[in-house]
């Protein structure tokens, strides 16, 4: 009797990795179990639960750990769960692509290199991604890897949409709007009940953005060259006036590595709020900048919307996605509140029935909050790519 293969997708963030793992079936993937690492120097932990989201363990992991450690601790947490299924094959989500690589791929020592080399567009994610696939690949290197990009949901932006308005020998180089949340927007982009639908998908989160779907394809998205750009999010500043950067180097004499941790770092909720990055925080607190860093968030994102539906000639749906997106009844509220131009309306009995659909019957613009799933996608994509199955 064949041994029944597993796949464990991981989901590196930049202080945190979500991992997953699945039975490989002959059309479909089950879930064995799921979890979280918390990387943070001062809180490190695991937490493993079943599908249903009852929980295996909780444990501390040494804080002062290598990478190669807690990964190696991370297999050997998961690996025992897999009862007599091997484990076939390992899925990451990376941060960017480059110009190089426009679907899931294979990863050698090779490709590791070219990726390591986008580290600057993704400074904050690029780094822990690539970190787990050099410590398998020292650890475990007959066990093959997939590199799932976020970026490859929007490899068929148009022109217009793709390109800056700088001299083509730029975007010969590289330089040129890549759009990120990928997998999150491919997953939702199967969820939709309407396919064909003019959809506006808002993935919200610590890092946030847009995309706007149409006969489930990326149209135009928020994010460009790096995930900085766009929306206003946790900590970082979303879109800028360029010049800015210009009079920061220039006449505030900062450097570079300074303007990066600014913008990175620095700004977003936190920067405006002076309080906290977490939204929940601010939702909670009676500081006036708490409440005016939640309203520029909104109106930020309800701007954004009215420029992705442009892209795509109207709307039919708006999706709230992500952390934020899924959670807070509030954020969603103010939101849409700024979008009722559109003929939105919120049904306000939706959010106490926890219906998928939000908006009322007479809205319209259907507004619906499907739970994203970007784990699922990384497995699918590494299902296909490793073993040789259809997605």
């Amino acid at each position: 009797m064949a041994v029944s293969q597993a796949i464990l997708a991981l989901n590196a963030g930049s202080s945190s990795i979500k991992f997953a793992a699945f039975e490989v079936d002959a059309d479909k993937l089950t879930l064995i179990c799921k979890g979280l690492l918390d990387r943070r120097a001062d809180n490190s932990g695991f937490v493993i639960k079943y599908p249903a989201g009852n929980i295996i363990e909780t444990s501390d992991v040494a804080s002062a750990g290598s990478d190669s450690d807690l990964t190696k601790t991370l297999i050997e947490r998961v690996e025992p769960l897999l009862g007599d299924r091997r484990l076939a094959a390992v899925g990451h989500r990376i941060a960017h692509s480059g110009p190089d690589f426009s679907a899931p791929i294979r990863v050698n020592s090779d490709i590791l290199q070219k990726l390591d080399a986008l580290t600057p567009l993704a400074p904050l994610h690029q780094p822990g991604c690539l970190a787990l696939i050099r410590s398998l690949l020292a650890i475990r290197p007959e066990l093959p890897q997939v590199a799932c990009f976020d970026t490859a949901f929007h490899r068929d932006l148009a022109p217009i949409y793709r390109r800056f308005p700088l001299p083509l020998e730029f975007e010969a180089k590289g330089i040129r709007r890549y759009g990120f949340h990928g997998l999150s927007f491919e997953y939702i982009a199967h969820r939709l009940p309407q396919p064909h639908a003019r959809s506006i998908i808002a993935h919200l989160g610590s890092g946030s953005s847009l995309c706007a779907i149409r006969d489930g394809k990326s149209v135009n998205t928020t994010m460009s060259l790096t995930p900085l750009d766009g929306l206003m999010m946790a900590t970082r500043s979303g879109a800028i006036d360029p010049g800015l950067l210009l009079y920061l180097l220039q006449s505030e004499h900062m450097s570079v590595s300074a303007v990066e941790d600014l913008l990175y770092r620095k700004s977003g909720l936190l920067g405006v709020s002076g309080v906290s990055a977490d939204m929940r925080i601010l939702l909670a607190s009676s500081d006036p900048r708490a409440g005016q860093a939640v309203d520029q968030f909104c109106a930020r994102i309800a701007e954004q919307v009215a420029a992705m539906v442009s892209s795509i000639g109207g709307i039919d749906m708006l999706v709230f996605t992500g952390g934020i997106g899924e959670n807070s009844p509030e954020v969603r509220r103010k939101i849409c509140a700024r979008l009722e131009w559109m003929g939105l309306q919120l049904d306000d009995g939706a959010e106490t029935q926890k219906r998928e659909v939000i908006s009322a019957s007479e809205s319209q613009v259907k507004v619906l909050i499907i739970p994203t799933d970007e784990e699922i996608m990384i497995a699918q994509h590494t299902r296909e790519i490793a073993l040789g199955a259809p997605a």
